[in-house]
């Protein structure tokens, strides 16, 4: 032993002799109480290790080696030493216990595991088996009654291991018979079906989509079960479907079917994809005239990142209707895309404000892209009102054939709301 932090000169060899009679004590030690007399060896080892001044490699002799020497490095004793102390250590700490808090943990993990699954019909007999047969087993073990066959049978196993005050070195077998049956029960848990081990249309047969099934004409069945459950205004069974299925052919009826539907489940559940930027539910909610979603989706009207997003954003705005969002719209008017100005032109015609007509009319006159000034003078011709058709009907010899359809459609509008 070292006093203090005073370094000394223990030489290498006689470290590396305790630690040969380190490992020996540990292949022979047989309880707790010699572990623990090895570790403390082990601590006085590392102490005077420490504190021992051994060579260090010479830094400058690796640099002067020859070639043929180059890849043969030096030894350094410290280095070596500290390395097998911490194997050591690694076998002392697995040479420990077993002990009764391993037991505990290990129905602690079962009891969270049995709780937080989502088991099937079949899986939940299997799991409740499994529990049943490790309860019969700890009890044995324990000498105690122990039956049961969920989490409250587990909690009593829990607490009558950490009660029985078992021992490390007497009780061992008793110990390893427990850990035996919580390994078993885990294996068993592992075997038992979960929910998600379910086909897709498992999970929906058992949740009773399919029940609406009688004779049906419509393929696959699926989509005779959807139309069944919107006759009879289930929205439940519709999301269900819609959150289930993956193939873009149901996921297009489910969402016409909440469309159709229109209430404040289908809403609410439309609105939580659209605030995860969900396009579909977008859709849905534009053809839901949904006035409640506009603040929701005013916020992708400048995603100029996403451009898809802001198209379907666009048009459903528009079909919403909302004055609201006529301003912010209007500022994509003036948009790098040239893909995205004609729909941001459109939802401005489908509003139909008439606060749009001067920034309609201005991209109709100063827009490069034809495509952009005809979607200006369809939107002014939606807005309908005296000024907004003039702005349009001035363009009847446009360069652009699309833009003079729009013009000439203008004039015949003007033409017959004015008397003859």
């Amino acid at each position: 032993m070292t006093d203090g932090d005073d370094e000394t000169d223990l030489p290498a060899e006689t470290l590396d002799s305790r630690l040969k009679g380190a490992a020996e004590d540990l292949d022979a030690a047989a309880t707790e109480r010699e572990l623990d007399t090895v570790e403390a060896a082990l601590d006085e080892i590392t102490e005077d290790l420490d504190a021992a001044d051994l060579p260090a490699p010479d830094a400058d002799a690796d640099a002067d080696a020859d070639a043929e020497d180059e890849n043969e490095d030096e030894p350094d004793p410290r280095a070596e030493l500290e390395e097998r102390l911490d194997d050591l250590r690694d076998d002392l700490e697995a040479a420990r216990g077993p002990y009764a808090a391993d037991v505990v943990d290990d129905v602690e993990d079962a009891k969270t595991r049995l709780t937080e699954t989502r088991w099937s019909d079949t899986g939940e007999d299997e799991a409740a088996a499994a529990v049943a047969e490790f309860a019969a087993e700890a009890g044995s073990a324990l000498d105690a009654d122990l039956s049961g066959d969920d989490t409250a049978t587990l909690a009593a196993v829990a607490d009558a291991v950490a009660n029985a005050g078992l021992d490390p070195d007497g009780d061992a077998e008793t110990i390893d018979a427990l850990l035996d049956a919580t390994a078993a029960l885990d294996t068993e848990l592992d075997d038992a079906e979960e929910w998600d081990d379910l086909e897709t249309h498992e999970q929906l047969r058992a949740q009773g989509f399919y029940d609406t099934l009688g004779h049906y004409k419509d393929f696959p069945p699926e989509w005779a079960a959807l139309k069944e459950w919107e006759q009879r205004g289930n929205v439940e069974m519709v999301l269900l479907a819609l959150d289930s299925f993956q193939s873009d052919f149901m996921e297009r009826h489910c969402l016409e079917a909440i469309t159709r539907m229109n209430d404040d489940a289908a809403f609410e559940a439309m609105h939580q994809r659209a605030g995860k930027r969900d396009e579909p539910g977008i859709k849905a909610l534009g053809k839901m005239a949904a006035e409640d979603a506009v603040d929701t989706l005013l916020e992708y009207v400048d995603a100029d990142s996403d451009p898809g997003l802001q198209k379907v954003t666009f048009k459903a705005l528009g079909e919403i209707g909302s004055e609201k969002a006529t301003g912010p719209i209007a500022t994509q008017l003036d948009a790098e895309n040239d893909q995205v100005r004609p729909h941001a032109a459109r939802a401005l015609g489908l509003i139909g404000d008439t606060r749009a007509i001067d920034p309609l009319a201005d991209t109709l006159n100063d827009d490069e892209s034809d495509a952009v000034r005809a979607a200006a003078a369809w939107a002014l011709r939606q807005i309908g009102t005296e000024t907004a058709l003039e702005a349009a009907a001035e363009f009847s010899n446009d360069r652009a054939y699309l833009v003079q359809h729009e013009a000439a459609q203008a004039v015949d509008a003007l033409s017959a709301e004015r008397p003859a």
